[in-house]
């Protein structure tokens, strides 16, 4: 089963056509809000001839609304307004400009614009100035610019030279920690330079384990032999009176 179907329009469809034109159509768009609205029917050559006359009506508002269009396009260009809206200190909204705001504030002086016209390819939630595009056909593009302001006095200019000492005061800050340790580096190796006292221990206790191996046993062996002289003297006596 196909998914579109063709028919004939009875009426203007924005986005559509004008009457009298026949156009494929999905079908859920034809059986759920075309049919049902009596704005299609199914196209014969017969409703076609009826319709010619409409048709032609429809032409001439087309043409003329695009004579409108183009002087609006043209009237738009270099535009300014002002919105006020309130926001905290920072200068940042509580809501979001949309493209109603901008409408409804260009229809005040006297721009018919729709909200559908109005593109805004930036989120506006800041007190500051934005470019916004103005579509009224695929060829006429126009840009206004829209100056959001706060519904009180704010001294945002202020708070931004205090902002910059302090954030060159944290950034010094942030430095110093670096220098502290490099000084304290240098202080390590030159520390590392002198001869550490560990260095000289190994000869001290070496000298001393020379010196105790000589007195152990050194002294045993004297007196092994002094033992052993005091016996031959004591045998060569023992042997005189013999």
């Amino acid at each position: 089963m196909p998914r579109t179907q063709k028919l004939l329009l009875v009426e203007n469809v924005e986005s559509l056509g004008i009457v009298g034109d026949i156009v494929n159509v999905r079908n859920g768009y034809a059986r759920n809000f075309l049919l049902p609205r009596a704005l299609a029917t199914k196209p014969s050559d017969e409703l076609i001839q009826q319709l010619q006359g409409k048709r032609a009506e429809a032409q001439k508002m087309l043409a003329e609304q695009r004579r409108l269009r183009e002087g609006l396009a043209q009237k738009l260009q270099g535009v300014e307004i002002k919105l006020i809206r309130s926001c905290n200190d920072q200068g940042i909204l509580y809501a979001a400009i949309t493209q109603q705001d901008v409408a409804n504030e260009l229809n005040a002086g006297g721009y018919a614009v729709k909200p559908r016209d109005v593109r805004i390819n930036q989120v506006m939630k800041r007190i500051d100035s934005y470019e916004v595009h103005i579509k009224l056909d695929s060829d006429l593009d126009s840009s206004v610019k829209v100056h959001v302001q706060a519904d009180r006095k704010l001294d945002l200019h202020h708070r931004d030279e205090h902002a910059a000492p302090a954030a060159a005061s944290e950034h010094a800050t942030n430095e110093a920690p670096a220098a502290d340790g490099e000084s304290k580096g240098e202080k390590k190796s030159k520390k590392g330079d002198k001869a550490p006292k560990g260095d000289a221990a190994p000869e001290a206790k070496a000298e001393k384990a020379d010196k105790g191996g000589e007195n152990k046993f050194g002294g045993k062996a004297e007196k092994k032999a002094e033992a052993k002289a005091e016996k031959a003297d004591k045998g060569e006596k023992k042997s005189k009176k013999a």
